[in-house]
């Protein structure tokens, strides 16, 4: 743009100048002419680049901001889990569909030729992209107590297989185990930037687990959008879904045999839905450690449109800010009050700013 402007400049200066009027007077109009021209230019180019580059940037953003949704369907054992697991990845796949997401399915279908374990272990190899990853495995689980396993047609994958393949990963993940004996799963998958569910609170709780139901029917249900901001978040999913095995059991007038947890701080220790107020942690970890459920509740399969309005970059930034507010809050009881609300109020400035300025930017195309 600089050199445009600035070969615009030399062709004005290079004009002839106006014999008919007088030299100063002469010059002053040329260069009052030239001086309209090239800001009437400037202004037109500016527009022209802003534009582009927005839009340009609302679509890169776009792309990075787009999920992948990875659906392992494991080995049912009988026909009434593969009916129901049938039904639990179909709800997932609409979901994950209607959020915009990219869906991958594997475990429909037994090919002799590339089992289920190996195009799993091939598919993370290859998902080195910076967009968010979820992945999804609906079955059974069992645990021996050296080692816990997935179900699948064909060799099974363990829990210290998965940490392997996720090891050389650098993006945002989510792993959701919906299979019994599901728990280990947690401890190795832990990580920082990670969210990590299971059905099961340890290996022994080995009968079958009907908190794949749940989760999955709480994907598109409005009662599971607890804080009413027009989309349901995965900490939001896993509340609903606890919420609905624990009603079961209740009405069965059995004793519950699964006990879901959430892990997003790393610690590898997760929390039950018990631990919870609305959307809120009412526990504290053990060491003082960040709650779980912060990140968990940035996590959205199908964003809401104000959601969608927001860039990657900017997705990004509002993410860091509600984490800096959830961890201020926690802070309130040890600032004096001045200090506390001072602090609060710069911190909702920033992203009441973040959510003005989105309202301003062009659709991507």
């Amino acid at each position: 743009m600089f050199l445009l402007l600035l070969y615009g400049s030399l062709l004005a200066a290079d004009q002839m100048p106006n014999r008919n009027i007088p030299p100063m007077a002469n010059e002053k109009a040329s260069k009052k002419t030239t001086d309209a021209a090239t800001a009437a230019q400037k202004k037109a180019e500016e527009k022209t680049a802003k534009n582009t580059e927005q839009k340009l940037g609302a679509k890169n953003d776009a792309d990075l901001g787009v999920p992948e949704v990875l659906i392992v369907l494991g080995a049912p054992g009988a026909s009434e889990y593969e009916k129901a697991f049938q039904s639990w990845m179909n709800d997932w796949e609409i979901a994950a569909k209607k959020g915009g997401a990219k869906v991958t399915l594997l475990g429909e279908k037994e090919l002799p030729e590339a089992p289920v374990k190996e195009r799993l272990r091939a598919y993370l190899q290859k998902a080195t992209a910076d967009r968010p990853l979820w992945i999804v495995l609906i079955g059974h689980g069992t645990d021996d107590g050296k080692e816990c396993r997935f179900n699948l047609i064909g060799p099974d994958v363990s829990a210290t297989e998965m940490k392997s393949w996720l090891e050389k990963l650098k993006r945002p993940i989510a792993v959701i185990h919906c299979g019994s004996s599901s728990a280990p799963f947690l401890k190795a998958l832990s990580a920082p930037g990670r969210v990590i569910v299971t059905a099961t609170r340890s290996g022994s709780e080995s009968n079958y687990a009907r908190f794949g139901k749940y989760l999955a029917q709480a994907l598109g249900e409005s009662r599971a959008d607890l804080d009413l901001d027009g989309q349901v978040s995965l900490l939001e999913a896993f509340l609903f879904a606890s919420a609905g095995v624990a009603e079961f059991y209740k009405g069965e007038g059995r004793l519950a045999t699964e006990h879901a947890l959430i892990d997003d701080n790393g610690d590898g220790l997760g929390s039950q839905a018990d631990w919870f107020q609305g959307i809120r942690a009412v526990k504290k970890a053990k060491d003082g450690a960040q709650v779980d459920g912060q990140r968990a509740h940035q996590w959205h399969l199908m964003p809401s449109e104000k959601e969608k309005g927001l860039s990657a970059s900017a997705r990004k930034k509002r993410d860091e800010l509600e984490l800096k507010l959830f961890q201020w809050r926690d802070q309130k009881a040890r600032l004096n009050e001045d200090d506390y609300y001072q602090g609060l109020e710069k911190i909702l400035t920033e992203l009441g700013a973040i959510y003005l300025e989105s309202k301003k930017a062009p659709l991507a195309p």
